[in-house]
């Protein structure tokens, strides 16, 4: 087994550095010149002004070599400034990762403990009203887009009724800081969870009634074992397998975030920070943020490597 994740930790190196040449020259055949973002209107109107600023930052030197300078300084933890605004990357990671680590963690709290348990109703009361309840969300829930949900969200809860806030992470002049804050939280997380919570109810379900109709579920009621027992016991623990993957497949979503819910309700994560560095032309940060999105992928790729060959026998005799 310790072989096996070496040899997963192995290759996560060259797949990192084939999605960095990636988003490096991929961002280069933009054509955005961050001489512009750098210059002033005077320097601007001097060519040789421009030029000079050009080559005091390697923009002059071949795109291989500007490549492996940007790769030495992203592993050496110096990222740059933004363009557009001069600001540090790392602060910006630092001021909007939290934000998204929040939102995030709770809705893959929420969605696992709430896909879980209706999948395993479902499949225990097969055919029932909470198991066709289950089964329409589950379809609803994985056939809508989260920006369509936000905006039912926000139109019927901030709009209509106005219960809650309709954007942003805090409100000035907050009596109750904390009340505020958590107000704040509920619908960004609402929609989150409900696409999350959709795939876990189908798998859950799916795996539960694969697992009740084997022969040592039939074994253990034979043997007057009580039914929930058997559920939770033998059923739930065997057919955990599957939902565990997808739910070590969730975890780059805590470094990513949900670009489409954070911008939607304005919530000041790292995807609406990498969305308006797009439009803004803002490469730098562009580049930085897809990277650390990309590595939030690959270590939960390795996880889910690393969690399969440990509940799979199969896969641990072939290691």
């Amino acid at each position: 087994m310790l072989k096996y994740t070496i040899k997963k930790l192995l290759m996560m190196i060259p797949m990192l550095l084939i999605i960095s040449a990636l988003i490096f020259f991929g961002m280069q055949a933009t054509g955005i010149d961050p001489v512009n973002y750098l210059a002033s209107p005077d320097m601007a109107a001097n060519p040789e002004l421009m030029e000079q600023l050009r080559e005091s930052m390697g923009l002059n030197d071949p795109i291989i070599v500007q490549y492996f300078r940007w790769l030495g300084q992203m592993l050496t933890g110096n990222f740059g400034t933004s363009l557009s605004t001069g600001t540090p990357i790392a602060s910006i990671i630092a001021n909007y990762l939290p934000a998204t680590l929040i939102l995030s963690t709770i809705a893959l709290i929420l969605s696992t403990i709430l896909g879980i348990a209706l999948g395993i109703i479902s499949a225990v009361r097969q055919n029932g009203i909470i198991d066709y309840i289950g089964r329409i969300l589950a379809v609803l829930g994985q056939a809508v887009p989260q920006f369509i949900i936000g905006m039912i969200l926000l139109a019927v809860f901030s709009v209509q009724l106005g219960w809650l806030p309709s954007s942003g992470r805090y409100s000035a002049n907050a009596a109750n800081p904390t009340i505020d804050a958590i107000q704040h939280l509920i619908l960004p997380v609402i929609a989150v969870t409900i696409s999350m919570c959709a795939v876990l109810v189908r798998y859950t379900r799916n795996s539960m009634l694969d697992i009740m109709n084997s022969d040592y579920i039939r074994l253990a009621r034979s043997k007057g074992i009580p039914e929930w027992k058997v559920y939770i016991k033998h059923g739930f623990r065997n057919a955990l397998r599957p939902v565990l993957v997808i739910l070590v497949s969730r975890i780059s979503l805590l470094f990513s975030g949900s670009v489409v819910v954070e911008n939607v309700f304005a919530w000041p994560g790292v995807g609406a920070e990498l969305t308006d560095a797009v439009v803004a032309g803002d490469y730098t940060v562009v580049m930085v943020l897809a990277l650390v999105i990309a590595a939030s992928v690959l270590v939960a790729s390795f996880l889910l490597d690393i969690i399969t060959a440990l509940l799979d026998p199969r896969v641990r005799a072939n290691l």
